[in-house]
Order: C-alpha cells, then structure tokens, then sequence
C-alpha cells in the first residue's frame, strides 16, 4: 500500500511525463515515420508491404525523425544554449551519421553476401548449403534522413505549440 507522499510522486511522475514536449514529440515522431513507411513504399513502389511497420530502413527515417523532433523541441523549450541542447545535438549527429554511415555500408555488405550465397546455392544444388539471406534494409539514403529531419521537425513544432 502507498502512502500518500509516495501516491502524489506517481501522480506527479506521470503528470510530469504528459507534460514533457520533448518526449512527446520525439515519441510521436518515431512512431509516425515508423507507421508511414509502409504507405510511402505503396506509392513509390506500388506494393504495400506490412513488414515496414517495424523494419529499420526505409523512407522516412523514423530514428532520424525521433531525435530531430527532440533537439527542435528542447531547443524550443529550453533554449539553444543549453546544455540539454548540447547533449540533443550530439545525441542526433551520433543517430544520423550512424544511419548513413555505418547502417548503410552494412546493408550494403549484406547485399554482396547476398549474391556470393545464391551463388553458393546454385553451386550446392544438392541442398548442403542453406544459408538464410541477410536483411539489406538497414540503413538509409540522404533523401531518406531528409524526409526524417522534415517529418520529425514538423511534429516537434506542432507539439510545443500546442503544449499547454
């Protein structure tokens, strides 16, 4: 059983966290670039793929969409002089280069994989090689970033402006 102090601090804990424009817009933007992939997919592709409700890759960047919605909502809020602002940023550059960086280049060296072991398969026609395919959708083009950085700015907007 809870004492009262301890029922007004989750009270005041959940209250707190409702109220936090940051996480809320950098929640909301994550889960709405995740939600918007398979429909962006449909129109470019002319396919609807239900898996890219939760795959990494894919346009837009739901991880760079996250992270700019959070810096452009503790900019906003705190200020860009923060230190809050500093660690955000640093937080976000670290995000985005590793989704164009590091991301991309191992999605890059699976597609490679991928073709020396369908030719392996080729090759083992007998069924001894059975090597499953490696996911190449890891991380993303610049144009994927750029939809990312635009989605997740204009949340983080619309959430500090109507923050009561």
């Amino acid at each position: 059983m809870l004492n009262k102090d301890k029922a007004y601090t989750v009270y005041s804990m959940n209250n707190d966290l409702l109220r936090n424009a940051p996480l809320i817009a950098a929640a909301i933007s994550f889960a709405g670039a995740q939600f918007f992939k398979p429909f962006i997919n449909l129109l470019v592709e002319k396919k609807f793929d239900p898996k890219l409700f939760f795959s990494t890759g894919g346009m837009p960047s739901s991880h760079t969409a996250g992270v700019i919605a959070l810096v452009t909502a503790v900019g906003l809020k705190q200020g860009v002089g923060t230190i809050e602002f500093a660690i955000s940023t640093t937080f976000a550059s670290i995000v985005i280069h590793d989704a164009m960086g590091i991301r991309r280049a191992a999605g890059k060296q699976a597609e490679v994989i991928n073709k020396w072991s369908e030719l392996l398969e080729e090759i083992h026609k007998d069924g001894r090689f059975t090597e499953k395919h490696l996911k190449t959708m890891l991380g993303h083009s610049f144009s994927q970033v750029a939809g990312g950085i635009l989605f997740g700015f204009l949340v983080s907007i619309l959430v500090v402006t109507f923050d009561m």
